[in-house]
């Protein structure tokens, strides 16, 4: 059987809203009005389109399920992985890269366009979690379970709302379930809402926009694009601005804010001046903003560009396992009220 549009709906996981167009369903992670904030600046909406955090999770006795995506490029990166997760566990990818080794050269170009394959669920009852790409839009044609299968749609109690840059949404992650921010949400029991975009800086205007539902936590990672782009003082009106709106969007959720992670050019020249300053502005510019911790994601990661697919500043799946950890250690010990996992 194929899914219906009202099915799907009912099982889709980190987009606020979706769209049938005639590639297939269209799955959106920010609001219209979010994206109206990006319209001037092409790349950034571009990057708005794909499609970071979202999901399909539904339980089902099926022992098959099929799987037919178009997908359009919409960053720097056009390689792509659809991964299928069963009880918890990858059980295989619809992508185009298939063993590729990322390592120096994720920008490499890449086929798009239409993908389907078939996946062998297994026996009994399972829980499904298809995982969409974080680097392309990627338009559901199609998804097929047996006929006569059961469709259980599974949706987490919390959400947690992910902000930050290229770091935050993927990049270089070579499986969508294996960026920081899923790894964080999966051990929070947590649906995961992913605004991030590569190349982001602190912009109040998007803190200022409110989703129409309160997270049970927010997260912030920029910080590293700003060093190169801005002077300490204008970083700093940007960061208190920011983290000030967002507060006033959000005035009961708890928030908490990582400094960006070692990158190999630290010591570089930049306008703004020494690297290791971002994070201390942070903290400084937040000291007097509730129920809001800044905690200290420099060495998250170890410093040293094996982790990155880069060799320099994205972290690979090695690398964002470490950033997963140090996220989580991190999460377990504040005041929360919320349990991660293992």
């Amino acid at each position: 059987m194929k899914l219906t549009y009202e099915q799907l709906q009912s099982a889709v996981l980190g987009a606020v809203r979706m769209e049938q167009q005639a590639d297939g369903v269209h799955f959106f992670r920010f609001t219209k009005e979010q994206e109206e904030l990006y319209k001037e600046n092409p790349s950034a909406f571009s990057r708005c389109m794909a499609t970071a955090g979202v999901r399909l999770r539904f339980k089902t006795t099926s022992c098959t399920m099929g799987l037919e995506f178009n997908v359009e490029k919409k960053t720097s990166r056009s390689y792509f992985s659809v991964d299928v997760v069963v009880n918890g566990n990858l059980l295989g990818s619809l992508d185009n890269v298939g063993d590729t080794v990322l390592q120096g050269d994720p920008a490499q170009e890449r086929p798009l366009g239409h993908f389907n394959a078939t996946f062998a669920l297994g026996e009994g009852e399972k829980d499904v979690c298809v995982h969409f790409p974080w680097s392309v839009c990627a338009a559901l044609e199609e998804l097929t379970l047996d006929d006569d299968a059961t469709f259980i749609p599974v949706k987490p109690q919390k959400r947690v709302l992910v902000l930050g840059d290229s770091i935050t949404q993927g990049y270089d992650a070579l499986r969508p379930s294996g960026r920081y921010a899923a790894i964080m949400c999966d051990r929070l029991g947590a649906e995961e809402i992913n605004k991030g975009i590569g190349a982001e800086y602190f912009f109040p205007p998007l803190a200022a926009t409110k989703d129409d539902f309160t997270p049970d936590l927010i997260t912030v990672a920029y910080g590293t694009n700003d060093w190169g782009a801005y002077t300490e003082e204008v970083f700093c009106e940007n960061c208190r601005s920011f983290f000030e709106s967002l507060r006033a969007s959000y005035p009961s959720s708890p928030i908490v804010a990582f400094t960006p992670i070692w990158r190999k050019n630290h010591t570089e020249k930049r306008i703004f001046g020494d690297f290791a300053r971002v994070g201390e502005c942070i903290h400084e510019q937040t000291a007097h903003i509730e129920n809001l911790v800044v905690v200290d994601g420099y060495d998250f990661i170890p410093h040293d560009e094996v982790y990155f697919a880069d060799l320099y500043l994205h972290p690979n799946d090695k690398g964002f396992a470490h950033y997963a950890e140090g996220v989580c250690r991190a999460l377990a010990a504040l005041p929360l009220n919320l349990h991660v996992g293992e």
